[in-house]
């Protein structure tokens, strides 16, 4: 590696460092696949402009952690430091599926739901062993 190149990967590695102020783990449990959208808060005035970044393509459309790491360019791990930091002050929210949303605690996915799952994985692998159904 060229002095220039390992000069920017260590003034990357210092930039991230700094945005998330040292900090290793988030306050929230996010996986890759959690979905944000923008919510009603507003992010500190202390907050990295990252942190506006995220927000204003959260406020496009709902987007992944994962997502958000790559268009930062940022390690998902301090992406999710930062999500966590939006989420304590109510600027990002991670919405609840319409089918979770208006049923009761701990009744589940609807039918409905289950029965789409299904037919999409028979279609995606139709030679998949079949399981018995419960009858």
């Amino acid at each position: 590696m060229t002095t220039y190149g390992r000069a920017a990967e260590e003034s990357a590695f210092v930039r991230t460092y700094t945005v998330v102020r040292g900090r290793t783990k988030p306050r929230h449990l996010l996986a890759l696949e959690t979905v944000l959208e923008a919510g009603q808060g507003r992010p500190g005035p202390a907050q990295a402009e990252e942190c506006e970044e995220i927000l204003a393509l959260c406020r496009e459309r709902r987007r992944s952690v994962v997502e958000l790491a790559g268009r930062l360019g940022r390690p998902v791990s301090a992406v999710k430091v930062l999500v966590s930091d939006l989420l304590d002050a109510d600027a990002l929210v991670v919405p609840l599926t319409h089918s979770y949303a208006d049923t009761g605690a701990g009744s589940g996915p609807s039918t409905q739901l289950l029965a789409a799952v299904t037919a999409g994985l028979k279609r995606k692998w139709p030679d998949a062993v079949a399981y018995p159904q419960a009858g």
